[in-house]
């Protein structure tokens, strides 16, 4: 089966810093995929925080997280990376892994972790 695994969230404070790792499984994982993090905090949409793209590794980061998080990708170990540092309170949220490609006639493969919780707090 697919599964994409998120983990590494936590309760840190302000300044604080976390890795959130998300393990890939039932597929292969390359640079085929687009990969990024999403998060949605409590009453809000899901917003994009970090993406890369498969084919020559483009990276894009939200304005509020510019300088503070780093996507990384481990094609042997199978496995999506966010450093995150300064954290901030409104950096709060549970966070989502997805990996996507494009097969041939126009259909995507797009897959989804379950999310680990992310809580900045004082």
């Amino acid at each position: 089966d697919v599964q994409l695994q998120a983990s590494g969230g936590g309760l840190v404070q302000p300044g604080g810093s976390l890795t959130l790792s998300c393990a890939a499984s039932g597929f292969t994982f390359d640079n085929n995929y687009a990969v990024g993090w999403f998060r949605q905090a409590p009453g809000k949409v899901r917003e994009a925080v970090s993406c890369m793209s498969g084919s020559d590794g483009t990276i894009y980061y939200a304005d509020s997280v510019k300088g503070r998080f780093t996507i990384s990708r481990d094609n042997v170990k199978n496995t999506l990376y966010l450093q995150m540092n300064s954290l901030k309170l409104e950096d709060t949220g549970v966070y989502y892994c997805n990996a996507e490609r494009r097969r041939g006639g126009g259909e995507w493969d797009d897959y989804w972790g379950q999310g680990t919780q992310v809580t900045v707090s004082s």
